[in-house]
């Protein structure tokens, strides 16, 4: 397990899983229940998938942005703010879809529990 990335963990909680990058609400037909949603930012049409998330992952954000609110209503897990650790990148732009990670909500941090990270 190796640390790939760090945000601001705004809804606490430890989840493993795995990542689902969705850069349109759309895209939904690869998400299933217990995936972690990976997006640059969440709306209100994007909540058909917070609902089925182990957690959630967004490159901005902060503690009273759509994706923070949400989360902790729902009581899951949320990491916003997302930068890679190698290079300070936002997360979307390295990570590979499909992934498996670890996510703490309260430390911000996100491990990778494979050898392949995108990173």
């Amino acid at each position: 397990m190796r640390k790939i990335a760090k945000g601001l963990g705004v809804s606490s909680g430890i989840v493993e899983g795995t990542i689902r990058l969705i850069r349109d609400p759309d895209d939904h037909s690869k998400f299933k229940d217990g995936d972690i949603l990976v997006t640059h930012l969440t709306d209100p049409s994007f909540v058909v998938l917070m609902c089925k998330a182990a957690g959630i992952i967004c490159d901005i954000g902060g503690l009273t942005s759509h994706p923070s609110v949400v989360a902790r209503e729902m009581g899951i897990p949320c990491i916003v703010s997302a930068k890679c650790v190698k290079t300070e990148k936002d997360l979307t732009e390295v990570i590979q879809d499909g992934i498996k990670i670890r996510m703490c909500g309260e430390s911000g941090e996100i491990h990778s529990l494979e050898d392949q990270d995108g990173n």
